[in-house]
């Protein structure tokens, strides 16, 4: 089951989680242990402090704040520019807010030890801030893999015309917690991938508009 989880995990995207393959290495990347003094927090609170499998990474964005902010919090265009995710889709109407809820769905590849199969993850908005903040939780499941509850923080600040990004991630369930090591690699290999898609797509559609 061991492997089995590891093969499965090095596939696919859950709240955060990217292949391995190809993920960027940055020098902003920290892993999160011990203190949670600098821990990444929204209205208060945190990720599960007491989880396993425990993440932190931030990146400064060549875009305004309003700009980072639009792309992150319009979930239904994530498979715009997040390659793996395949839908996603708001589970509530109006502006997204504590309480809204959205599933989203990635590809799990097929391996020696696990069949292709597409991982279905729901997300529930718990905290939020506008531009500032925002906390998310859930489970994700699929065949051959679960995490139990996933707990998803971002922060937001503008600094000099740029946006700092910090973001933090925990993880919780049997089966991830088979591979603590493995599974913390995995999970900080899709946060850096993420935030490396999120300045791209940010910076991208400043430059456009630069050019009108």
């Amino acid at each position: 089951m061991k492997n089995r989880v590891g093969a499965a995990a090095a596939t696919v995207v859950v709240a955060g989680l990217l292949s391995l393959t190809g993920a960027p290495a940055r020098a902003e990347a920290t892993r999160a242990v011990g203190s949670d003094r600098t821990a990444v927090r929204c209205g208060g609170e945190t990720v599960d402090t007491s989880a396993k499998i425990r993440y932190r990474t931030e990146t400064v964005i060549a875009a305004p704040l309003r700009t980072v902010w639009r792309i992150q919090t319009d979930v239904e265009r994530w498979p715009s520019w997040q390659k793996p995710v395949l839908s996603s889709k708001r589970l509530d109407r109006g502006p997204l807010r504590p309480g809204s809820s959205f599933r989203w769905t990635t590809p799990v590849l097929e391996t020696e030890l696990n069949p292709a199969t597409t991982l279905v993850v729901t997300s529930t908005v718990r905290q939020l801030q506008q531009r500032k903040c925002l906390r998310w939780d859930g489970p994700a499941i699929g065949a051959g893999l679960s995490i139990d509850q996933g707990v998803h923080v971002w922060t937001f600040t503008e600094v000099g015309g740029r946006t700092l990004v910090r973001t933090e991630e925990t993880w919780r369930g049997d089966q991830v917690e088979q591979d603590v090591g493995f599974s913390t690699a995995a999970l900080g290999a899709g946060l850096e991938t993420w935030l490396t898609e999120l300045k791209a797509v940010a910076e991208r559609e400043c430059e456009r508009a630069r050019r009108h």
